[in-house]
């Protein structure tokens, strides 16, 4: 069985690898993009203003916040993770080092935006929500870069391109994933009730 330290040098080439052949990470990922934003923009509109109606309806209220900390199976998978590799735990945690900046964009969508007048302003919110996820992870890895490259005797730059590739995944997964208006948990809005 391979261990944490392992592991993680082998996510960490994977990433590097993938930079090198040519996938886009990090900031440059999430670059606003004219045609990307005008797609996302056409197939979520329909969905922005079906939340706005939904809230606006009488006897509508928002639930309690909640999260579970990074969505997509995250916060669980690091926590099985750790419980199998205790190294893994002493040295990360048995939760995601950047697991606060997705309780942040949990409360953002939970509300679904603040004082959202039309569709547009919802799209912006949530796009707006997204990228600072990804920034948050990105500050995560400075934060973590000194710790992490004598560890793992990675380089500053490696260490950064690593948090990238995490911070642009993370972003286009909830870019997909989190459109309002679906049956998912994690979805744009979840505090309010289901679409109709």
């Amino acid at each position: 069985m391979e261990s944490a330290v392992v592991i993680f040098a082998r996510v960490a080439l994977m990433s590097v690898t993938l930079s090198a052949a040519g996938f886009a990470f990090g900031q440059d990922a999430a670059a606003p993009d004219p045609t990307v934003d005008a797609m996302e923009r056409q197939l979520e509109t329909g969905r922005h203003e079906r939340l706005i109606s939904r809230i606006a309806e009488d006897g509508t209220f928002i639930t309690g916040f909640t999260t579970d900390g990074c969505s997509g199976g995250l916060s669980a998978g690091w926590e099985y993770l750790s419980g199998r590799f205790p190294d893994f735990a002493a040295r990360h945690g048995t939760r995601p080092p950047w697991e606060d900046c997705c309780v942040a964009h949990d409360r953002v969508y939970h509300s679904g935006g603040v004082d959202v007048a039309d569709a547009s302003e919802s799209f912006e919110q949530r796009k707006a929500a997204d990228l600072e996820l990804m920034s948050c992870v990105v500050a995560t890895g400075v934060r973590r870069s000194a710790e992490l490259q004598s560890e793992y005797q990675l380089t500053e730059s490696q260490v950064a391109l690593l948090y990238e590739a995490i911070a642009g995944l993370m972003y286009r997964s909830v870019r997909l994933g989190g459109v309002p208006c679906t049956v998912h948990p994690w979805r744009w809005g979840y505090g309010w009730p289901e679409c109709r």
